[in-house]
């Protein structure tokens, strides 16, 4: 039956130039359930290398190196999924198949999510934020680093020794590295899309007091004006701006110096930090900063790769983390 309207002939001669294609749909692949775990991360610099497996991003590696130098291996990793798609909108998360014969302190809350959902429910697996990761590997081997009373430590003092270079690394470490980074274009900023909420430090953050604007005779100094995101990848930190003079630049970067000099005193010829028998989650926030560090600018890399136990101590725990991973 024709339409009562017809289509005006200049009219459809220009919905001649762009013509209706109809597909035949996708044929959904069935169900694969993946037995080994998986973490998702930031991508690696070096994404598109079928060999790379650590991300960029020194929140996501810090992690992988816990998982890694725990004992874990066969992990698997993908680089392939953003950040708005995992939980809270922050990575890294862990893929896991779900064991029904194991309880978390997780399990009554997830539970009491699926009994109220109105759609499908996938019971074959789990996924967990970071802060969930811990648990999990405690259950999988069995053992808690809460368990010894000094969490891998030699004793009291260096396990408290230990708060102060995580406090160092997230301090002085991370801010040089957020300023080491190139600024973004107008135009970049433009384009890119809305960041999520910082899973690090940022750098207004971790400057404290922030530097007081400029005024009176030295206000014609130029300052530098920082778009705060990702010093590691493409996670970024922050939304907003800060400015930053260029004493403050002078002072953090002295800062970052000192501590890359304390570190490496204080590695010494040990193969671990502060003499630790086995790996602690301190070497793995070491070596996630150290490695993030080497592939950043020479403006932050050149204190690293000036002092020899440090590249090597990083270069051996690298191949370490690296093996136990492979690409999903």
């Amino acid at each position: 039956m024709g339409s009562l309207f017809p289509v005006p002939g200049p009219l459809k001669s220009l919905f001649s130039y762009f013509p209706l294609h109809s597909y035949p749909p996708l044929n959904a692949k069935g169900n694969q359930v993946s037995e080994y775990p998986t973490i998702w991360v930031h991508p690696s610099k070096h994404h598109t290398s079928a060999d790379a497996v650590l991300s960029s991003d020194v929140e996501c590696l810090k992690w992988q190196a816990y998982l890694a130098l725990r004992g874990l291996s066969n992990i698997r990793v993908r680089f392939d999924v953003d950040a708005q798609g995992a939980i809270d909108g922050r990575l890294p998360n862990l893929h896991v198949p779900f064991d029904a014969s194991t309880t978390y302190s997780w399990t009554a809350e997830s539970n009491k999510k699926k009994a109220i959902s109105t759609g499908p429910i996938d019971d074959s697996t789990e996924l967990l934020s970071a802060p969930h990761i811990v648990e999990w590997v405690d259950v999988k081997l069995a053992h808690s680093a809460l368990d010894d009373s000094w969490e891998g430590y030699r004793d009291e003092a260096t396990k408290d020794e230990s708060r102060a270079w995580v406090s160092l690394l997230e301090g002085n470490v991370h801010a040089a590295l957020i300023l080491s980074q190139p600024t973004q274009s107008f135009l970049e900023s433009l384009l890119a899309p809305p960041a999520p909420p910082p899973a690090s430090p940022s750098l207004d953050s971790i400057i404290v007091p922030p530097p007081p604007p400029s005024t009176g005779f030295f206000s014609f100094i130029p300052s530098y004006s920082l778009t705060l995101f990702s010093p590691f990848g493409s996670a970024s930190n922050t939304t907003g701006s800060v400015r930053i003079s260029p004493a403050t630049r002078k002072a953090v970067f002295e800062k970052y110096a000192d501590a890359i000099k304390a570190l490496s005193e204080k590695l010494g010829t040990d193969k671990w930090f502060l003499g630790s028998e086995h790996p602690t989650p301190l070497d793995a926030l070491i070596f996630a900063y150290l490695y993030c560090i080497l592939q950043s600018s020479e403006l932050v890399r050149t204190e690293v790769t000036r002092r020899v136990n440090l590249v090597a101590w990083e270069w051996r725990v690298r191949g370490t983390v690296k093996a136990a991973f492979k690409r999903a």
